[in-house]
């Protein structure tokens, strides 16, 4: 990545252009497990950033808000929601409904964040507000980061629970209706139990590696990771999951990172007219149910491990989605999967950079109050206004003769 910069940006601007390091989910969670572990890591990724010859301005775990905030702000940005504009364009945005910034989904592995501009957010839950003021405009919005509900997180989080509720501790062989069938993998348990996200279902077993067989079950699939959403507590006016506060949906929203990669693969980012929910569900029912051979020899050109857990990323995003957030099939096309805006990635990084540079000015800047193209308009109409006023002032004032004696 360094290298590529290096031939990106013009040597004599190297110096003076600043390098920023956010880490996220991943590193939260080794912060959690081994804290001396992540201080290592992060020293050596500065160490390296300090020996290129950028101006290296630091390296840090992002908090889980942070990074729902950040993602908010990219996508809004890259869509020009914040009214970035002069002139008659300005004009026309201030004519557009209110609700006119886009929610942000993003899933990455190990986490997973939801945040929006709601206008019933309620003071119940305070830290899951933040307030923004943008080229001279307030937003509240909501936002909240699950830890452990990424999709690599969210799948070691349903296997630990599927061992847990098996009846038999002796066998090793545990059926995964996630995985096509004729798909088989290997787990060492010792590690598995060392996740923060899987400590607390830790089981003793007389076995060392347990053999994951998969059965192609969508069905039986989705029943499985919905018992990883608890919905029995909610100590609010209403809730998403495990007893946090989450508004009313509102408007529209970007889902990105693994959300389009995933629904990418199978087919269902299709814009500008998003898939119906019955459709998008018949879809990734159907690719469960392939037999792994078969999957397999067409898409020989995708890693393994990515391509065995396509099924279960397309059932846990529907259920995040759907039981999680409650999104139903009426709302379903408000979400819009995407990869990149324009030319540039959707994801919270644009928005961290954006941020730290102080990019995004709080009070709106101060320019002419109209474009050149603008001016040039407003003026040529303005002299055909001063053409007909002075045109009906000559006529008023030197009728025709003919007309005179007719008033006569």
């Amino acid at each position: 990545c360094l290298q590529q910069a290096k031939e990106v940006i013009p040597s004599a601007q190297h110096k003076e252009t600043p390098v920023y390091l956010g880490a996220t989910a991943g590193m939260r969670l080794l912060r959690l497990q081994n804290e001396s572990a992540a201080d290592k890591v992060l020293s050596s990724v500065g160490n390296t950033l300090r020996s290129a010859p950028f101006n290296f301005q630091g390296a840090r775990i992002i908090t889980g808000q942070e990074e729902g905030a950040y993602g908010w702000i990219t996508i809004n940005y890259l869509l020009g929601n914040f009214k970035q504009v002069s002139g008659w364009k300005k004009l026309l945005h201030s004519l557009k409904s209110l609700s006119e910034t886009s929610g942000a989904l993003d899933l990455g592995g190990a986490s997973t964040q939801i945040t929006f501009v709601s206008k019933d957010l309620t003071s119940e839950s305070p830290e899951n507000q933040l307030y923004f003021r943008l080229y001279g405009k307030d937003y509240q919005v909501y936002t909240h980061s699950f830890l452990c509900y990424g999709k690599d997180q969210a799948l070691q989080q349903k296997l630990a629970r599927d061992l847990q509720a098996s009846t038999s501790t002796s066998n090793s062989s545990l059926p995964d209706p996630c995985f096509h069938k004729g798909y088989e993998r290997t787990i060492n348990i010792s590690d598995f139990f060392k996740n923060p996200c899987t400590s607390d279902k830790k089981k003793q077993l007389p076995f060392s590696q347990l053999y994951i067989r998969g059965e192609g079950d969508y069905q039986k699939c989705r029943e499985n990771i919905q018992k990883l959403f608890n919905k029995s507590n909610c100590p609010y006016s209403s809730c998403s999951f495990n007893g946090i506060y989450l508004p009313p949906l509102q408007g529209d929203f970007g889902a990105f990172s693994a959300f389009y990669f995933v629904m990418n693969f199978l087919n269902l980012t299709s814009e500008p007219n998003p898939f119906a929910l019955n459709k998008v569900t018949s879809t990734i029912k159907s690719f469960c149910a392939r037999p792994w051979q078969e999957v397999k020899t067409e898409y020989h050109h995708v890693k393994e491990k990515y391509l065995s857990e396509y099924c279960f990323s397309g059932a846990y995003i529907l259920s995040l989605l759907e039981n999680g957030y409650e999104f139903t099939a009426d709302n379903w096309q408000m979400i819009h999967f995407l990869g990149k805006i324009g030319s540039s990635d959707a994801g919270w990084t644009l928005g961290y950079m954006l941020n730290l540079t102080n990019m995004i000015p709080a009070e709106e800047p101060a320019g002419p109050p109209l474009s050149h193209g603008s001016y040039v308009g407003l003026m040529v109409l303005c002299s055909l206004v001063l053409v007909s006023v002075l045109l009906f002032a000559w006529l008023l004032f030197h009728k025709p003769k003919c007309l005179q004696k007719g008033i006569v």
